[in-house]
């Protein structure tokens, strides 16, 4: 943390006060990762707030450019790495699109289960990782130990922890393991019952409330200007889930009349509304599992894939392909000039959205409520830099 003097004015009561320049980063505690706030400080409240995001760059757009539509989606699914699935899920359903690709059955629904069961490790490591930015180190321990649950059928049925590398072009690698659907039925059951014991320690906390109430307010506007996406922009009342709005795979029926499917708003806008978001969707999104692992169970058996050619050419022409991920809007504009590797390839992630909003959300407030801010923000650094 760096600072230097901006400029030398007189306050309230007559008392010579200085703006100073206050770097946050880019390695802090508080940054999730490698980024850099500059904060222009008067005192103990903060003037300006510009984050300066880039150090984390490693140019995935271009290497998308030199890889074939197989080899891309490793790439694809590192930028956000609790979200692997869902962003290798983006990639391969805008070049079957493109192709004009009918999936099996049974892999629109397995992508459904996986996809969601994502979406629930994701919202676990930050409603595990915000109370510790707040002073509170429990959560943590029972949010990991909910998803060593989920971490264990998702690494048994792909081979993979965090780059799960199970989705293909026409399906997924290959057919679920013997049994897991029923292992994946108890870890989300056991997932949810004791999801209350992560509930009791955040909900309703006195200091919880008293760092996150009315902290952080981003209005419906900002956050709709900026491009906030997300639970954060549902916080904030802007009711917009492509999954019911746009949907895809099987959320179609999941959302539709009699489905479990669901959106999950607040008004307040502020960090505790962006909490109490994240922890209803977890209920949500283990309904959603619950779902398809009934669905699936009542499918005949079938493939899971289709069968490829050895080089996979992509017909001319471009298209844009977004999906719900857990923490927001991700998509990917893909231009094909025939070849087997992508002419372009371009990532609109969700966490840059939520970084950028910072330079309106931050100015007014105390030094001391930025970590809860910037907490409640749910971002990836590599999702933000690419």
């Amino acid at each position: 943390m760096q600072g230097r003097a901006l400029s030398v004015g007189i306050g309230a009561g007559g008392l010579e006060t200085t703006d100073m320049v206050l770097n946050i980063g880019p390695q802090h505690p508080a940054t999730h990762g490698v980024l850099r706030l500059q904060l222009v400080v008067d005192g103990e409240r903060i003037v300006a707030a510009e984050p300066i995001v880039g150090y984390m760059h490693r140019g995935a757009e271009k290497l998308f450019e030199v890889r074939d539509y197989r080899q891309i989606i490793v790439l694809a699914n590192r930028h956000d790495w609790l979200s692997a699935f869902s962003n290798e899920l983006g990639v391969v359903l805008g070049v079957e699109r493109m192709l004009g690709m009918e999936v099996p059955e049974r892999a629109v629904w397995a992508r459904t289960l996986l996809a969601e069961l994502n979406r629930v490790l994701n919202h676990l490591m930050f409603l595990g990782s915000y109370p510790l930015e707040l002073g509170a180190i429990t959560p943590i321990f029972y949010a990991f130990r909910e998803r060593e649950e989920l971490q264990a059928v998702m690494e048994e049925v792909s081979g993979g922890r965090m780059h799960y590398m199970f989705n293909r072009v026409g399906g997924l690698k290959e057919d679920l393991p013997a049994g897991w659907l029923g292992r994946a039925r108890a870890a989300v059951s056991a997932v949810r019952r004791r999801m209350p014991d992560i509930e009791g320690l955040v909900s309703g906390n006195e200091i919880v409330e008293a760092r996150t109430r009315g902290v952080g307010v981003l209005t419906r506007e900002i956050a709709a200007a900026y491009g906030v996406s997300g639970p954060i922009a549902r916080a904030s009342g802007l009711d917009v889930d492509l999954r019911r709005d746009e949907p895809y795979l099987a959320y179609d029926r999941l959302f539709g009349p009699g489905g479990p499917g669901r959106v999950v708003t607040r008004t307040d806008g502020d960090a505790l509304a962006r909490l109490e978001c994240l922890l209803e969707q977890v209920h949500v999104s283990l309904d959603l599992a619950d779902a398809c692992i009934d669905e699936m169970g009542s499918l005949a058996t079938g493939p899971i894939n289709v069968r490829l050619p050895k080089v996979l050419r992509v017909p001319e022409g471009h298209t844009y392909c977004w999906t719900e991920n857990p923490l927001g809007f991700n998509g990917y504009y893909l231009v094909s000039r025939g070849d087997k590797v992508p002419w372009r390839l371009k990532l609109r992630s969700a966490s840059f959205g939520n970084v950028q909003v910072l330079t309106e959300l931050l100015p007014g407030t105390l030094i001391s409520d930025m970590v809860a801010i910037l907490g409640s923000m749910f971002f990836v650094v590599g999702d933000v830099d690419k």
